[in-house]
């Protein structure tokens, strides 16, 4: 597709989260709230509908920032991206390449709101780092007060996507890992490719996002529906909507079986690939496009490993 992905502006998105300072954890709510307050303003200029989220844990603020497009009623499309990070590192793969991913979405999408038959709400999540451990739902916290109140409030969701880590790519032989071993002879051993992941009982939505993903972008993409109790399937937000019966995948340059900068300060601006990461962005704008134009999204129950 020769979309107007502008790789500069996914730069800029990713080094104007990566320079807050202190770092954008759980303990720097000061540093969240900028980052909160940027995304905002990203997010008025689609001319969506805005909603900020607001929620206390242990007597302070945190804030989901949700952009809404498209129609007001009916069923919705969700992507989400995480905006805080695991301690004190600058987290631009993770997951400051998911939020300027989802910005860029919204620029996108916004022209064409009145062709949209499917809302589309853009979530931009705090506090799925999991840094409060002692919380029973701490590991995606944002995300799951988030979905908590969809499902109570009996709201349709065709689907949610979650951006989780959009920006590394190598082609070194050998830079790719797997949870096991045997994965080595179905999929690459170079990470230059993007990954959609989810469940058993949901693979024809992994198949429809792999389609679109592949048809929308010049990016090589692979897909694997398998059991969330593998190592990394479950590990970020589409896991919240899971939790309340929401079909949901990740789409991901796989985490920690590539980036070794994954929960590190190394984990620089400096070190994406902008250039794939726009070619991503382009397949995920088609994907939302076609996901939008028909309710059957998901609705497979048949396991399937592609």
């Amino acid at each position: 597709m020769d979309m107007p992905v502008d790789k500069e502006r996914l730069r800029q998105d990713v080094h104007m989260l990566t320079d807050i300072d202190p770092p954008r954890n759980a303990r720097n709510v000061a540093s969240l709230d900028r980052c909160a307050s940027t995304i905002l303003d990203a997010f008025k200029t689609t001319r969506g509908r805005i909603d900020v989220q607001r929620f206390t844990q242990d007597g302070k603020e945190y804030k989901n920032v949700i952009c809404s497009l498209g129609p007001e009623a009916g069923e919705r499309i969700v992507v989400g991206a995480h905006y805080d990070v695991q301690g004190d590192q600058p987290g631009a793969d993770d997951n400051a390449s998911g939020v300027a991913g989802l910005l860029e979405l919204g620029r996108l999408v916004s022209p064409r709101q009145g062709e949209l038959d499917c809302r589309i709400d853009l979530a931009a999540y705090t506090l799925e780092e999991g840094q409060y451990v002692r919380h029973p739902i701490a590991r995606h916290f944002g995300s799951y007060l988030h979905a908590r109140s969809l499902s109570r409030e009996g709201a349709s969701v065709r689907c949610m996507i979650c951006l989780e880590m959009i920006g590394y790519f190598t082609d070194r032989p050998h830079s790719q890992r797997y949870p096991v071993p045997f994965m080595h002879r179905f999929y690459p051993d170079q990470g230059n490719f993007i990954a959609v992941i989810g469940k058993w009982g949901q693979g024809r939505l992994v198949k429809r996002v792999h389609k679109a993903m592949a048809d929308g972008s010049r990016v090589p993409v692979r897909s694997l529906t398998t059991t969330p109790l593998l190592p990394g399937v479950s590990f970020s937000d589409h896991e919240s909507f899971w939790k309340f019966g929401y079909p949901a995948v990740m789409i991901t340059d796989s985490a920690f079986y590539r980036n070794r900068n994954y929960h590190r300060t190394s984990d620089r601006a400096d070190t994406l690939d902008y250039d794939t990461m726009a070619e991503v962005v382009k397949g995920l704008y088609w994907t939302v496009l076609q996901l939008g134009s028909s309710g059957t999204a998901g609705r497979s129950q048949e396991p399937e490993m592609i």
